[in-house]
């Protein structure tokens, strides 16, 4: 059953495009009202404005690099600056690099890090409890299909993916009780600007889908009568993600090097 969000408002960071905007064309079509964040002003006002002209929701664009120093605090000011109480939060910023760590960037590095973890944990304690005292809303952080097995060649970002996918998981167990539904959306290639960031095509594995079916692979499962605290988007990510789970990793990962060497 589709759940209204009517009344309700929702924070989607990484909205300015890709799942993110997707998200967020989601939710407001489904009644909800929406603070966007993203680094790209003219985007994030654009997409403000249709979501405003097309399902009259009130959506409020903050461009901010969630990677900054207190960019968590710039978000709860804005939040509180406007009376708003947030009942859902779509934590989807985050990006990759690829290539060898002793070669990679230390300052890149640490953005991804302090982006792809530090800001996911530090937004979701921001506003769990009133998220959970309202009971209307859901929490999705936006893992990976590189959350099941060690990432040889991105090995920074499969790490943050296993993070985000065993924080979620727990989050959702705490909070089982509240009507807050939480859950882990793993996707693999998709069709955004993830790999432009990345430098190369060569990295993804697999066919790509688009933000519309990955979207909607997360919609499904936080409709359900009981949300699963992770979801695979794709039947054969889904079987990957099953078999990378099973097997040793003493073949799981030199496969994986195999696919992430180019």
């Amino acid at each position: 059953m589709a759940r209204n969000h009517a009344g309700t408002t929702a924070i989607v960071t990484g909205a300015s495009s890709g799942l993110g905007a997707e998200f967020a064309r989601t939710l407001a079509a489904r009644g909800a009202n929406l603070v966007l964040i993203a680094r790209r002003a003219d985007r994030l006002t654009a997409l403000a404005d249709e979501l405003a002209a097309a399902h009259g929701v009130d959506a409020h664009p903050l461009a901010l690099d969630l990677a900054a120093p207190g960019a968590v605090e710039a978000v709860t000011t804005f939040v509180r600056e406007r009376g708003l109480s947030i009942d859902s939060l779509v934590n989807n910023a985050g990006f990759g690099m690829h290539g060898e760590l002793a070669e990679a960037d230390a300052a890149r590095i640490d953005e991804q890090v302090r982006l792809n973890v530090g800001a996911l944990v530090s937004l979701t304690r921001a506003f769990l409890p009133e998220m959970t005292a309202s009971g209307r809303g859901i929490l999705v952080n936006v893992a990976s299909t590189a959350a099941f097995q060690p990432l040889p060649y991105m090995a920074v970002y499969g790490a943050t993916k296993v993070f985000v996918l065993s924080f979620t998981e727990a989050v959702a167990y705490e909070t089982r009780e509240s009507g807050l539904r939480v859950t882990t959306l793993c996707p693999g290639a998709t069709r955004t600007e993830f790999f432009d960031v990345v430098g190369t095509q060569e990295a993804r594995v697999g066919d790509y889908q688009t933000p519309e079916e990955v979207v909607a692979t997360a919609i499904r499962a936080l409709d359900a009568r009981r949300t699963p605290s992770s979801v695979v988007s794709g039947g054969r990510n889904s079987a990957a993600a099953v078999l990378a789970r099973i097997m040793p990793r003493s073949i799981v990962i030199p496969m994986t090097a195999r696919l992430m060497a180019n």
